[in-house]
């Protein structure tokens, strides 16, 4: 039978095991902070912990005690103001708790209990809302792709990266240096055997001729030893893993602001701005946002303004699309910069601007993006979607989808996400 052990280390004091049980148990208390968290959060903060206060009485556990009624003998130290079958009074007055309230009459108070989320932990709850498959939350929440390039070389390695031009000249540099002293040695004793071969032969002269002979055998046999190629003259073409993004992108956020636009379908649009910067952050080491909000008129805000101004009156979409253009033109040439977009509206618009938004994104805006995502946050079709569908069919670079729900915004991400493979 097999069996598997998980080992696992654990944090200091800390359970993996209790601390999973807990998110579920407490998965209600906890998905309520991650919206509170996201709404209050800006787009390029929004992969962090996050301190999670639950009121204590939630997390009280179940226990047994004993009923009233019985007899029951009990001692109690120091006691010098009360004699056996005196009634002791409630004690009065009590103190103030720093949770949920202050105490009241009978001196009872409740303190929060504070947990703190893991960035990995709310990216998960944050996922969870959005009905996304595992495989699509690791790939967000992981960190950008690795690539490897050439890092010089190394003394070991598999013999597929062995150099073996750097190896060959490890080895002769081996030869020479470990072979000099023995060859200059013995080219010193050839001269030598050479002149007393030429004197006239003696008996001493004998001796000393076959002593010289035996020292240039041995000085032969030493350089012959001295291998050609050694372990340690091998060299292994080095490679090393680093996040390589492709390059910089700048991301575009067009949203209808107009009064139609509640905080609830902002809600919507935001959630889809943050999926779509996670996604371009895993492919890109630098992200510039860029927030268009727009009624009649469009206007560069900040993130803040973005997603909280209100404003009234009617909605002319092409206005935020020709500021896009032009600040596309300004600051973010196409060829050093790859550039998404991405709206998000009721689908309101002036009956005469919807043909004019789809001319304008098919003949000046898409040419110059990677990618352009529309996002309905109602269900109903009016002009602008109808005029939309005839863009999609037939440009690649663009995607549009409805979303009145949370969980409706991922078949947006996985039309995005199908093409940029099939691209790359």
């Amino acid at each position: 039978m097999q069996q598997i052990i998980d080992r696992r280390l654990a944090g200091k004091n800390k359970s993996i095991g209790n601390r999973e049980r807990f998110l579920r148990r407490h998965k209600a208390q906890i998905q309520e902070a991650v919206k509170r968290a996201v709404a209050g959060r800006g787009i390029r903060d929004i992969a962090q912990g996050e301190d999670i206060h639950i009121p204590r009485r939630d997390i009280s556990e179940p226990v047994f005690g004993h009923g009233p009624g019985g007899r029951r003998e009990m001692v109690h130290p120091g006691n010098r103001d009360f004699v056996r079958g005196d009634r002791i009074d409630r004690p009065q007055g009590g103190g103030a708790g720093r949770g949920t309230g202050q105490a009241g009459d009978a001196g009872e108070g409740e303190d929060d209990f504070v947990f703190h989320l893991s960035k990995e932990e709310f990216m998960q709850v944050f996922f969870d809302d959005l009905a996304l498959p595992n495989l699509i939350r690791t790939t967000l929440a992981d960190a950008p792709e690795y690539k490897t390039h050439r890092a010089g070389f190394s003394s070991d390695g598999t013999p597929n990266n062995l150099h073996i031009v750097r190896s060959m000249r490890g080895a002769i540099g081996r030869r020479i240096a470990l072979g000099s002293e023995s060859r200059r040695e013995l080219t010193r004793l050839e001269g030598l055997l050479v002149v007393l071969r030429a004197q006239a032969a003696t008996p001493s002269r004998r001796h000393e001729i076959e002593a010289l002979e035996r020292d240039i055998e041995a000085l032969r046999a030493h350089l012959l030893r001295i291998p050609y190629l050694d372990p340690i003259d091998l060299r292994y073409r080095s490679r090393v893993r680093t996040p390589v993004p492709t390059a910089r992108a700048v991301m575009f956020c067009l949203m209808d602001v107009s009064g139609s636009m509640d905080e609830a379908r902002k809600d919507l649009a935001k959630r889809f701005f943050i999926l779509l910067y996670l996604f371009l952050t895993r492919h890109y080491e630098r992200i510039d946002l860029v927030f268009i909000r727009h009624h009649t008129q469009a206007q560069e805000v900040n993130e803040h303004d973005f997603f909280h101004a209100t404003e009234t009156g009617g909605t002319v979409v092409s206005s935020a699309l020709v500021l896009m253009e032009e600040i596309i033109r300004a600051r973010y040439p196409s060829g050093e910069w790859n550039i998404y977009g991405a709206h998000a509206s009721d689908g309101d618009n002036w009956h005469n601007d919807s043909t004019l938004c789809r001319k304008l994104l098919a003949e000046r805006l898409l040419p110059l993006c990677r990618y352009f995502a529309y996002i309905q946050v109602v269900e109903q079709e009016q002009n602008l979607w109808q005029e939309y569908v005839l863009l999609a069919e037939s440009s690649e670079a663009f995607a549009m989808r409805k979303a009145s729900t949370a969980d409706q915004i991922y078949p947006v991400f996985r039309d995005l996400f199908s093409k940029e493979g099939a691209s790359k």
